[in-house]
C-alpha cells in the first residue's frame, strides 16, 4: 500500500497530473498568392510582411506576390480560375464580369465595408447592389501636370496656350493616344456619348455623330491640329515620367499613382489642375476623363477563403490605404482616410476633385478600346493613310459597337 502511494506521487509531483499522451495539433499552413500592379510591389509585399507578423501566432502565413496589370487581371484570372490568385486588385469595370462568371462571391462583412468607405467608391463596387470587392482606392482618373517654373495657373486654363508655352520652351505637352481610356478626353463633353448597353456586354456610341453643335468630324479636326503642335507629345505613362524627369514634358495627362515621381522630380514646381479646355468647332470645350475605384477581390476558389479575406480586408483597411497615399500618393476609399488633412491638402488629389465634375465613371465593353486606338493613332500621326475623317469615325464606331 505505502509502495502505490509513494507511485501515484512519483507521477503527480511534477506539475500535478499525469502527461498527456495525445499529440499536439499541428500548426495549420496556408499558401497565397497576391496579385497587384507591379509598380505596388513594394507596398504590397510591405502589407504582406506586416499582416504574416500580426498572425504568426495562428498559422504558418506563405503568401506570395505576383505582379499582374489591374486592367487586365480579370482576363488572367478566368483563364484559369482554380490556378489565379487568391487575393487580386483589379480596376471597377471588371466587378460586374467577376461575379457573373463566379469568380467573386459577396463580401460576407459588407455592410461595415460599406459604413467605412465613400459611397462612390461602395457603387464601384457593388453589383445591383451587392458588394463584391473590396474598396482599396477612389483616384482611378486623370488630370493635368504641370511645371509651375513654365506654366501660371492662367495658362493651364486652355491647351491651346500650353501647348504655345511648351513649343517656345522647345518642350513638349505629353498624352497618351495609344491608349482610349484618355482619348475620352476630347469626346467626353461634346454632347456625343458611349456607354455600357444593359446586356453587360456590348457598347451604344455616337462618336460619329453629323448632328448637334459639335460633330464627330469637329473633334478629329482638332485632334489632327493638337497633334500638329510642335509642342505635343503622345507618349504612354512611362515616357511621360521619363519626360518630366529628364525636362523635356513641362505638362502632361496623368493620374494620382504619378504623383510621388512628379513630386520628386519638380519638386516646389509641381502644379495638378482639372484638365484645359480645347479648341473644338470654334469654342473652348472643356476636356473629360473616365474616373474610376481600385478594388480588392478574394478568388471564389481561393483554398483558404478565410484567410485570403483577412488579407484582402487588411490591405483594404484605414490604415493601410493611409499608408498607400503616404507611400505612393493614391486617394483613399476608406471616408476617413480620405478626409484626412494630408490628403486634402495634396495637390494631385485636389485636381481629381476638380475634375470630377467633368467625368464619368468608366462603364465600357471591351469592344470599345482597340477601335478608339486605332482611330487616334490615325489623329496622332496626322492621318497618313488620308481616309476621309467621317469614314474612319464610322469604322470606328461600328466596331465599338459590335455585338
Amino acid at each position: 500500500m505505502l509502495t502505490a502511494l509513494c507511485m501515484l506521487a512519483g507521477l503527480t509531483a511534477c506539475g500535478g497530473q499525469a502527461p498527456s499522451t495525445e499529440p499536439s495539433p499541428e500548426r495549420e499552413t496556408v499558401e497565397l498568392t497576391v496579385w497587384g500592379a507591379e509598380e505596388d510591389a513594394e507596398l504590397l509585399k510591405q502589407l504582406i510582411a506586416s499582416f504574416q507578423s500580426h498572425y504568426a501566432g495562428e498559422a504558418d502565413l506563405r503568401i506570395v506576390f505576383q505582379p499582374q496589370s489591374e486592367s487586365s487581371c480579370k482576363d488572367a484570372l478566368l483563364g484559369d480560375l482554380e490556378a489565379g490568385a487568391d487575393v487580386f486588385t483589379f480596376a471597377d469595370d471588371q466587378v460586374a464580369a467577376l461575379a457573373a462568371a463566379g469568380a467573386l462571391d459577396p463580401i460576407a462583412d459588407a455592410d461595415a465595408i460599406r459604413s467605412a468607405a465613400l459611397s462612390t467608391a461602395v457603387e464601384a463596387a457593388s453589383v445591383d447592389g451587392t458588394l463584391y470587392a473590396y474598396p482599396l482606392t477612389a483616384d482611378n482618373g486623370y488630370f493635368l501636370y504641370y511645371n509651375k517654373a513654365y506654366l501660371s495657373e492662367e495658362d493651364v486654363q486652355t491647351l491651346d496656350r500650353i501647348l504655345a508655352v511648351a513649343a517656345e520652351n522647345g518642350r513638349s505637352f505629353a498624352m497618351d493616344w495609344s491608349s482610349a481610356w484618355y482619348v475620352y478626353a476630347f469626346f467626353g463633353n461634346t454632347g456625343m456619348e458611349v456607354r455600357l448597353n444593359d446586356d453587360g456586354l456590348t457598347n451604344e456610341c455616337t462618336w460619329n455623330s453629323t448632328d448637334g453643335p459639335i460633330a464627330g468630324v469637329d473633334v478629329a479636326q482638332a485632334m489632327m491640329a493638337i497633334a500638329a503642335s510642335p509642342g505635343f507629345s503622345s507618349r504612354t505613362d512611362e515616357g511621360f515620367l521619363a519626360g518630366v524627369r529628364d525636362g523635356s514634358v513641362i505638362a502632361g495627362v496623368s493620374g494620382v499613382w504619378n504623383a510621388v515621381a512628379v513630386q520628386e522630380a519638380w519638386g516646389d514646381t509641381i502644379g495638378a489642375a482639372k484638365l484645359p479646355t480645347f479648341t473644338c468647332a470654334g469654342q473652348q470645350v472643356q476636356m473629360a476623363s473616365f474616373s474610376g475605384c481600385k478594388l480588392i477581390g478574394v478568388n471564389a476558389y481561393s483554398a483558404h477563403p478565410e484567410w485570403a479575406a483577412r488579407l484582402a480586408e487588411w490591405i483594404a483597411s484605414e490604415d493601410n490605404q493611409r499608408l498607400r497615399f503616404q507611400l505612393r500618393g493614391q486617394g483613399p476609399a476608406n471616408s476617413a482616410a480620405a478626409s484626412s488633412p494630408e490628403v486634402q491638402q495634396s495637390p494631385a488629389i485636389a485636381a481629381l476633385l476638380a475634375q470630377s465634375e467633368f467625368s464619368q465613371i468608366q462603364r465600357v465593353g471591351g469592344n470599345f478600346w482597340a477601335p478608339v486606338e486605332t482611330f487616334a493613332a490615325s489623329m496622332a500621326q496626322g492621318n497618313p493613310s488620308g481616309a476621309a475623317l467621317q469614314a474612319q469615325l464610322d469604322r470606328m464606331v461600328e466596331n465599338v459597337t459590335a455585338r
